[in-house]
This record gives structure tokens, C-alpha cells and sequence, in this order.
């Protein structure tokens, strides 16, 4: 007998793995944001560049660096996606309300990645300077969030379609 139906699965969910604050400011969110900019499983080292880069924040901005690296982190988060569904042979880019974790998931990559392509000496000023960009509202991280956001606007007539 074959199942049809989509929603049912074969396995149970898999647990969410608890996530431990980090050691300087207590604080979850850097420990997560921290793991998007580990690579290779050398945490102590991400560690250090997100804290280099937070101090950098401070020293220019004059403001505390944790609020405003939540700030930009909170101006580069999408609230709404478009997803690709083919409906008759052709295929409509559906948009669609992104949920709370895979909001901040998807803000916190595109601040890594974007921040990784800048040219600047270290990747701590990378992300210094990314994460101050983002807080004014400017560089590449802000700039795809309005993107997604004007593509999910100019496609709202296809909502209907939703999944």
C-alpha cells in the first residue's frame, strides 16, 4: 500500500538541540549567528572575529555594539519569501510568511555571506563593516531583504496559490 499523502512522515521530528549562550555577552543569538560564521568547526576562532567585530562596531559608532549588531541584525530579516510552484504548466513565484526561526536563519546568512565578499583586510572588519552597513539601512545584506520584499509585493496577485 502506498501513502499519498504528503503530510505524513516516517520518522518522528528530530529533536532541537539546545542552544548554549555565549561566554562574553550571554546571549543565544551570538551563538548562533557565531555558528553561521564558523567554518570547519573552529568555534573558538569565530568566536574571536565576531568579538573583533563587535569592538570595531563600538569604537566607530560610539554605541554599544551587541544593540546595534541587533539592530542591523533586525533590518537585513525578511518577513516574507517568494516560493516557486508550478500550477498548469507554468511556474508562479508564490509569496508566502517566512516562520520566526528560519526569519532569523535567513538574515543571519545573508549578513555572513555578504559580509564574507567584501574587500577589506581581516574578516572581523568584514563583518564590522557589514554589520554597520545593515544598521544604517544600506549594503548588500539590506538591499537583498528589500529585493525579496519587492519581489513578494510585485507577485502578490499569485497568493492565492498558496501551499
Amino acid at each position: 500500500m502506498r501513502l499519498n499523502n504528503k503530510k505524513t512522515m516516517r520518522k518522528s521530528k528530530p529533536k532541537k538541540r539546545p542552544i548554549l549562550p555565549d561566554p562574553r555577552f550571554n546571549d543565544t543569538l551570538v551563538t548562533k549567528f557565531v555558528n553561521n560564521v564558523m567554518m570547519a568547526g573552529k568555534k573558538n576562532i569565530a568566536y574571536e572575529v565576531f568579538y573583533e567585530a563587535i569592538d570595531t562596531v563600538s569604537e566607530k559608532t560610539k554605541e554599544d555594539g551587541l544593540e546595534v549588531f541587533k539592530k542591523a541584525l533586525a533590518n537585513v530579516t525578511p518577513s516574507v519569501e517568494v516560493r516557486s510552484r508550478r500550477i498548469g504548466g507554468a511556474t508562479f513565484q508564490i509569496p508566502s510568511e517566512i516562520r520566526p526561526g528560519r526569519k532569523s536563519s535567513i538574515g543571519m546568512k545573508s549578513l555572513v555571506n555578504y559580509a564574507r565578499r567584501r574587500h577589506e583586510k581581516s574578516f572581523g572588519q568584514k563583518l564590522a563593516s557589514e554589520i554597520m552597513a545593515a544598521y544604517k539601512e544600506e549594503g548588500a545584506a539590506y538591499k537583498r531583504k528589500e529585493d525579496t520584499h519587492r519581489m513578494a509585493e510585485a507577485n502578490k496577485a499569485f497568493s492565492h496559490f498558496r501551499f
